[in-house]
């Protein structure tokens, strides 16, 4: 028994490992054939429903690859209580031309003040454009060089987080070291240098990185490669807290919860009363 085209379609499709085409043809055929599509508008149609899927799985793996931090994206971002100078910069940055340029993205200012959120916007957007992100907690980072470096194979797991064209360390201001993991992580910063790109969230100023790596000159050498080529986005002392306000506004909205349901609780007498 012969068949059928479409069935046949199908069947090719997946053999050539083109899934989205695979599941759209019947669609597209019966709306090509609705609307009296020309060839042209059929195969450029059916390529670009393939070329969109493909883009979409490519996302979704970089996005799991990316171990971004739920709900921190440019969506949930409230960008008005940004400096302007960080806003006006936001698109250029979610763009990747940094990236293309091997330059980093340096974010400083107290904590809750919404470096992480940035950071991890930023990095949301690129995973969008196709750009392969790690974001990571510094300390984790560390501790992953650390334990590679035991293995003796720090040089194969450098060359693993070299695949990545962004690395986002952040909190690197809560790391204090030993001498043993400062090494790990210096060596890391060296080895991107003017290849690749590293977003840093820290709440310590350039002058206070010596409680990082412990050692004046490789405070230097390290704030030396990290400034070069990079961008510096500045929190001001005079944003508040996001975090404090937030919890502030949860006091508020439970302060008032209670009272309603307070007044709306009969008295004894009342109940007294009704029994």
């Amino acid at each position: 028994m012969t068949t059928p085209p479409l069935e046949r379609i199908r069947l090719q499709c997946r053999t050539l490992g083109l899934p989205t085409l695979a599941a759209v043809a019947e669609e597209l055929v019966a709306t090509a054939v609705r609307e009296n599509w020309s060839l042209e508008a059929f195969a450029a149609e059916l390529l670009g429903h393939e070329l969109e899927g493909r883009r979409q799985h490519r996302v979704e793996r970089l996005t799991q690859e990316a171990r971004l931090p739920p709900g921190k994206t440019l969506t949930t971002l409230d960008q008005h209580r940004l400096p302007l100078r960080i806003r006006r910069l936001l698109p250029e940055l979610c763009s990747g031309a940094f990236v293309d340029r091997a330059d980093n993205v340096l974010l400083f200012g107290l904590p809750g003040r919404g470096k992480t959120h940035v950071a991890a916007a930023v990095a949301h957007e690129l995973v969008q454009r196709g750009r392969r992100v790690l974001f990571t907690p510094t300390y984790a980072l560390t501790a992953r060089l650390l334990r590679a470096k035991r293995d003796l194979e720090l040089e194969r797991e450098l060359r693993r987080l070299d695949r990545f064209g962004v690395v986002v360390l952040d909190d690197i201001g809560y790391v204090q070291q030993s001498r043993e993991e400062m090494e790990v992580l210096f060596t890391f910063l060296a080895e991107r240098y003017e290849r690749r790109s590293v977003i840093i969230t820290s709440n310590l100023v350039f002058s206070e990185w010596d409680r990082i790596f412990q050692n004046p000159l490789t405070t230097a050498a390290a704030i030396d490669r990290v400034v070069h080529h990079s961008v510096i986005l500045e929190f001001g002392a005079e944003m508040p807290s996001l975090r404090a306000e937030a919890a502030a506004k949860r006091q508020q909205a439970d302060g008032r919860r209670t009272s309603i349901a307070a007044s709306s609780t009969p008295s004894e007498e009342v109940v007294t009363t009704i029994n």
